[in-house]
């Protein structure tokens, strides 16, 4: 197997696939009726006037605007590009968003318009969004995302390698993603509706920990379901834990299916809750979207003007 940069207590766990495997199989099991019941109780809370503008604000910080499209073009880039730089230009006080996501051939693209922005490029990568195809391929997919200017990679994992329980197939395959990242972070997408239990949910969490993922991430956002606020539990669970028995802090992405102020709050909420206030911020938490930034904003002018907005004011996604 490939090697990680841990701590030495889990230089044993990554050994080799009998130890990878003892290790993930020996992690608590979840218990699925009170984690849906947390998940709801917390999805209920209410949240005040000024605290829930700084929500507002917090969740547009935190987005990864993205454009993953068989027709996506560069003007479309540009123009999405624009909008991350200026999200709402009747409030130019209006935060700019964490991310642009698009596919490898168009990160050129994104790199030019964003430049200087502090925006970082993210780019999918290794076959998204099946994962099938020859590491050799996937490996020169994050080189060219990389090369072209790409900040972050969202690569997916093997979906069938873990089902069958090679999860050192998987490690190995993400630790060489991470190697092909050099400087940029890489956020591990597990599609969480393919893996079938919470118990899966969360080994494949560790492992993408234990292989050096930066991020854990639900979902393609081309499959149902998507991102839950119950799976988004358990991921936020396994970089706690990850954190207390390692001292480093890793990032959490749900993604697909967020689409109003109402689901982005309670995320904020449940990171809040479940991880630690210390996990609300961009570069620990981010919200993979296309459509919620422009619900954010005409929340947002409602909080400020007092009433409600039309959304021809703004520009569409």
């Amino acid at each position: 197997m490939a090697t990680a940069t841990l701590p030495a207590e889990f230089a044993d766990a990554v050994r080799d696939e009998q130890s990878l495997r003892r290790f993930l199989h020996g992690l608590p099991g979840v218990d699925q009726v009170g984690l849906e019941q947390r998940a709801a109780s917390l999805a209920t809370r209410s949240i005040k006037k000024a605290a829930k503008l700084w929500a507002i604000d917090a969740a547009i910080a935190m987005i990864d605007l993205t454009t993953l499209e068989g027709a996506d073009t560069r003007g479309k880039v540009r123009a999405m590009a624009a909008k991350a730089r200026q999200p709402d230009p009747g409030h130019p006080d209006t935060p700019k968003v964490a991310a642009v996501c698009v596919y490898p051939d168009l990160v050129e693209t994104a790199s030019h318009a964003l430049r200087k922005s502090g925006i970082e490029v993210a780019s999918v990568a290794t076959a998204f969004p099946s994962g099938r195809s020859g590491r050799d391929v996937k490996l020169a997919e994050v080189s060219l995302a990389v090369s072209s200017g790409a900040t972050e990679v969202d690569m997916v994992i093997d979906r069938g390698a873990f089902l069958e329980g090679r999860y050192g197939a998987v490690f190995d395959e993400i630790v060489a993603v991470k190697a092909a990242c050099g400087q940029a972070r890489l956020k591990v997408i597990l599609e969480t509706g393919e893996l079938g239990t919470y118990d899966n949910v969360r080994r494949a969490s560790w492992l993408a920990l234990l292989a050096g993922g930066d991020f854990v991430k639900t979902s393609t956002g081309k499959i149902s379901p998507a991102a839950t606020l119950p799976v988004t539990h358990v991921l936020l669970q396994a970089v706690r834990d990850f954190r207390e028995a390692t001292g480093q802090r890793r990032g959490v992405k749900p993604a697909g299916g967020i689409r109003t102020t109402k689901d982005a709050i309670r995320y904020l909420v449940a990171v809040r809750e479940v991880a630690g206030e210390s996990w609300l911020e961009p570069a620990l938490f981010r919200l993979g979207a296309s459509s919620l930034l422009n619900d954010l904003l005409l929340q947002r002018r409602t909080q400020l003007e007092g009433h409600y907005s039309s959304p021809d004011h703004l520009t569409l996604d």
